[in-house]
């Protein structure tokens, strides 16, 4: 079975980017469980699943502490994919969103433009030079992602997830809803073929509301802790729910600092709560995969 240390262990990255910039090397491990969203229906319920999690912790040898978070409500953020028709970002690994949060109903701050590349493998993954030709600052991730196995509970696969984020105002205007343009902001978006007629659309004219609760801090030992949360996506306007998630992220120096007590903590804890929370868990997909199927068109990705 493949683990979460298997991400770690893989030997170090080769190569430089066209200027000569070391390949970017993975910072973040982010574990999610897709779950079904019908349990979701209240806050209430994201604080029952809260207390699933700190019982699970605790049998697994994990700490949780929820003191940080309580009172605390459910944060909202909308959050929309663009691609073009057929998807042509999303079939050649690339996933582009804008997301902004909410604050006492009303948007908080600019929208934030994600832009990434998901792929299984970490050497093309890190190829993959997702920094974009803007003048402002942006930030780059890139994450190492353990999911639940694509037939079945009790084990994990990998996808290794190469992000940039900017704001939302550093993409002119004209230019927005425009394959051309985007080639311009995203010299990787080079390889995806264009046409004169070619434009960027909401995906499947779906606009997510996502409801997004934090439940506390795990701690793996050894320094290793996680901020955890639980989120449903559901649709903006008929508020149809779509999909759950709960997910934990660890931030790192380098690939290779996580002890191995920690890492087997953190495999035996992210197992233990699939087999918990069976009855609710969604396998072989992911928030993405969701929205891209929801008219019935699969694309071909690599998630």
């Amino acid at each position: 079975m493949r683990t979460v240390r298997a991400a770690r262990d893989q030997p170090a990255l080769r190569g430089t980017y066209s200027d000569g910039h070391p390949l970017d090397d993975v910072h973040y491990l982010e574990c999610k469980i897709i779950l079904k969203p019908d349990r979701f229906t209240s806050v209430q319920s994201f604080r029952e699943f809260g207390a699933l999690v700190s019982h699970t912790a605790a049998k697994s040898s994990v700490g949780f502490s929820s003191r940080g978070v309580i009172g605390r409500r459910p944060r909202i953020r909308e959050v929309v994919f663009l691609d073009t028709a057929d998807f042509r970002l999303y079939n050649h690994a690339f996933i582009l969103r804008r997301r902004i949060a909410y604050e006492d109903g009303f948007p908080a701050g600019e929208p934030e433009v994600v832009f990434k590349f998901r792929h299984p493998d970490l050497q093309k993954a890190a190829e993959m030079d997702v920094r974009p030709s803007i003048r402002g600052a942006y930030k780059v991730k890139f994450k190492s992602e353990a999911l639940p196995l694509r037939d079945k509970i009790g084990g994990f696969r990998r996808l290794f997830s190469h992000n940039v984020e900017f704001g939302w105002s550093e993409v002119p205007k004209a230019d927005r809803m425009s394959t051309r343009a985007l080639g311009r902001i995203f010299p990787a978006l080079r390889i995806v073929k264009r046409r004169a007629d070619d434009s960027i659309e909401l995906v499947n004219q779906t606009i997510v509301e996502e409801v997004l609760q934090d439940l506390g801090e795990l701690d793996f030992g050894r320094g290793v802790r996680a901020m955890s949360n639980v989120a449903l996506w559901r649709q903006r306007g008929d508020h149809m729910p779509l999909v759950g998630e709960f997910a934990f992220q660890c931030k790192f120096k380098r690939r290779f600092d996580f002890h191995d007590e920690a890492m087997r903590r953190c495999e035996r804890f992210f197992i233990a709560l699939q087999l918990r929370a069976k009855e609710s868990v969604l396998v072989g997909t992911t928030k993405t995969g969701i929205v891209y199927h929801l008219n019935g068109n699969p694309p071909q990705a690599h998630e």
